[in-house]
């Protein structure tokens, strides 16, 4: 779950301009080693630079601010090619991503709510080195993929649906976790769009001035915390699967590149860290642990078809990463049961020690995780 975003405006008189890129290795002329220097704080987002040519751009960010800052690279449209969340105050981080001719933004987004503050990008044409058809392979797999998550999720979300508009407390519960995996493994490719997410999987803390709570998280505190359905309640379940079906149809046609994969596999693990470890996802129905699950498949699935490329370009990331993924997916298994609907014990039984273990296996993964998008461009 991310913080609200702006809705989506239309798009159509910018698509053909900003279409991602579908194959480039050209690196970036911007000054201070071929990067984009970015500097965040609570009421800037200065660049070093407004214009780079086509292909592989790198951002240099560095947080100046007091809050932990988002930092993205975006369309107009408010669609996002590429981002960082949870950027700490006096931390830096490198986002390296692929860009095609046409007109961005990079926002900077303190306390990783509102619009943010931005600056314009420009990126010029000229010659792209074609990419490497792994590269591509990876992408068309990494698409359907997705596709069929969000295909499945769709006919699980109308059972917790239905369970809801049925007044079954019990049968809702077990609903809720499974209708969930397929969006949480592919979350990434939803916040893309900028509007799904605020609709579906924002928690009370997360809402903006005005915003309605609506999605899972206002009927998980219905069915756990208030222990009641009413009117609303059916209503809210009727409205999920609106805006998930949406979801859905959108897909096949979201922006995706090796490095957006690979950027998307990092932002799943943070996800875990920020939210599941810490149990504030779920914190009414304590399924944190099947969230987390899904979180890590789907930053595996990335890396997977991206793995070809990037062993060959640097061996012992992947070696690592292999080591780490195995690591998470074996400690998640000691916390397996089949007495919950999940799979998973009640997250509000495992303690603080047990936490703080699976927070540091999710550390150890991420770090070399956050290398992979450049090993796949190199």
């Amino acid at each position: 779950m991310r913080a609200v975003r702006l809705s989506v405006v239309t798009a159509a008189a910018t698509a053909a301009a900003l279409a991602a890129v579908t194959g480039c290795t050209q690196k970036s002329d911007a000054k201070n080693g071929d990067a984009i220097q970015v500097t965040a704080a609570d009421s800037k987002c200065e660049t070093s630079t407004k214009t780079v040519p086509a292909g592989q751009v790198t951002l240099k960010i560095e947080n100046k601010g007091s809050q932990a800052t988002e930092v993205e690279i975006v369309f107009p449209d408010d669609r996002i090619v590429s981002e960082k969340e949870n950027i700490g105050p006096g931390t830096k981080y490198t986002l390296t991503a692929e860009v095609k001719a046409g007109s961005y933004e990079i926002a900077c987004r303190p306390g990783m709510k509102g619009h943010g503050v931005r600056q314009k990008l420009t990126v010029t044409g000229g010659k792209v080195a074609k990419r490497d058809p792994r590269l591509d392979k990876a992408v068309a797999s990494y698409r359907e993929w997705a596709q069929s998550e969000a295909d499945s999720t769709i006919p699980k979300v109308k059972t917790f649906a239905d369970a809801v508009k049925a007044g079954d407390l019990e049968a809702a519960k077990k609903a809720y976790a499974p209708s969930r995996v397929g969006w949480e493994s592919t979350e990434p490719i939803a916040e893309s769009f900028g509007d799904i997410d605020p609709k579906t999987d924002t928690r009370a803390d997360g809402l903006e001035k005005g915003q309605k709570w609506t999605g899972w998280h206002a009927l998980e505190k219905a069915l756990w915390a208030d222990k009641k359905i009413g009117d609303e309640q059916k209503a809210l379940a009727g409205q999920l699967v609106t805006d998930l079906t949406d979801w859905q149809k959108r897909v096949g046609k979201a922006e995706i590149t090796p490095t957006s994969m690979a950027n998307g596999a990092k932002e799943l693990l943070d996800e875990v860290a920020s939210g599941k470890v810490t149990g504030e996802e779920e914190r009414y129905s304590h399924t944190d642990l099947s969230d987390f699950k899904a979180n890590v498949d789907g930053a595996q699935k990335a890396y997977e078809l991206l793995k070809p490329v990037a062993s060959e370009n640097d061996a012992a990331l992947t070696a690592e990463l292999d080591k780490q993924f195995a690591a998470v997916n074996k400690l998640l298994d000691t916390y397996r049961t089949d007495k919950t609907s999940d799979g998973f014990v009640s997250y509000d039984k495992v303690g603080e020690a047990d936490r703080k273990g699976l927070l540091d296996a999710v550390n150890a993964l991420a770090e070399p995780l956050s290398k992979l998008a450049a090993a796949v461009v190199k």
